[in-house]
């Protein structure tokens, strides 16, 4: 956890149980200070993340564009380290 504050919307019709995780597989990322439910986690080997609120919603259009940034590498590392699997691109 980074100890930073992040001001979202909330969907709390349902949230992941921290405790039904496999603590070696999985961490919590983002805890909701006023409940204290999990609000986001992340898998420790594979490129798997979320959150529990909404991302685009307000109170800016900026403060979230982490998770959008963290998404697309994301992606272009697991895209690249299958074609450096298949030979297909150089390291």
């Amino acid at each position: 956890m980074t100890g930073q504050v992040e001001i979202t919307a909330q969907n709390h019709g349902f949230c992941v149980d921290p405790d039904s995780l496999p603590s070696s597989d999985v961490e919590v990322t983002h805890l909701n200070l006023n409940d204290h439910t999990n609000e986001g986690l992340r898998h420790r080997t594979l490129p798997l993340f979320s959150v529990q609120y909404h991302p685009e919603a307000s109170p800016g259009p900026h403060d979230s564009h982490y998770l959008f940034r963290q998404f697309t590498e994301t992606m272009k590392n697991w895209k690249l380290s299958g074609a450096l699997r298949r030979g297909q691109a150089k390291a």
